[in-house]
């Protein structure tokens, strides 16, 4: 699957503090590097050409925001509200995002590597030319989403949830788990390994012996 990589701007930017994050404030050209915010409740925002690194959210929302051409590179999301945010030509690398909130989030050309995404949450969100590689997401939620070119390589998939969600096409075959939320009618058209049928037998009425 080829995905939009954010446009390189990152040799442009320098670092400069930050102390906190403003509601429909812009935020363009700017790299924030190895820093901790708390408490902050942020809508409406837009950040463009923006590098994330090593930077820790904590007990924070950013409800309805905007992100185009940003990378975020060793950062610490768990736990934070980012509903209803927007994404495009962005990179989350080495990054936490353990119960963060993107329900009915709109994500295009988005890639998630090498990253720890254990019981987030998209539900409802809308999903075009995403890649998730080499990440665990035990237990996330991805009931009701709207799948259009998303690819999971490598990834920890267990008790994830995909109740609702038409998964034809979507390829599982490299990816771990021992059990998925869904029914049979989601499952149809999925793409699985031999080894990974045996997960899905009950939702046949099937009995392996």
């Amino acid at each position: 699957m080829k995905i939009e990589k954010p446009k390189r701007f990152e040799h442009l930017l320098e670092s400069e503090p930050i102390y906190a994050l403003e509601s429909k404030a812009e935020y363009k050209d700017r790299l924030f590097e190895n820093v901790t915010l708390d408490l902050q409740e942020v809508r409406k925002a837009s950040f463009e050409r923006v590098v994330f690194r090593h930077v820790t959210l904590l007990e924070s929302s950013l409800e309805h925001c905007e992100f185009t051409d940003v990378k975020f590179e060793h950062c610490d999301f768990s736990n934070v509200n980012l509903q209803d945010t927007f994404m495009h030509r962005t990179e989350w690398k080495n990054c936490k995002l353990v119960g963060a909130d993107f329900s009915g989030s709109r994500w295009q050309n988005v890639s998630v590597v090498q990253s720890i995404g254990d019981y987030s949450n998209f539900r409802f969100a809308h999903l075009k030319q995403v890649q998730y590689a080499e990440c665990s997401l035990i237990g996330a939620d991805f009931a009701y989403l709207k799948l259009q070119k998303i690819g999971f390589n490598a990834c920890n998939l267990d008790q994830v949830t995909f109740t609702g969600t038409a998964m034809r096409g979507l390829d599982l075959s490299d990816c771990e788990f021992d059990t998925l939320n869904l029914t049979l009618e989601d499952l149809t058209g999925c793409v699985i390994a031999p080894h990974q049928a045996a997960t899905f037998a009950g939702l046949m009425g099937l009995i392996i012996k």
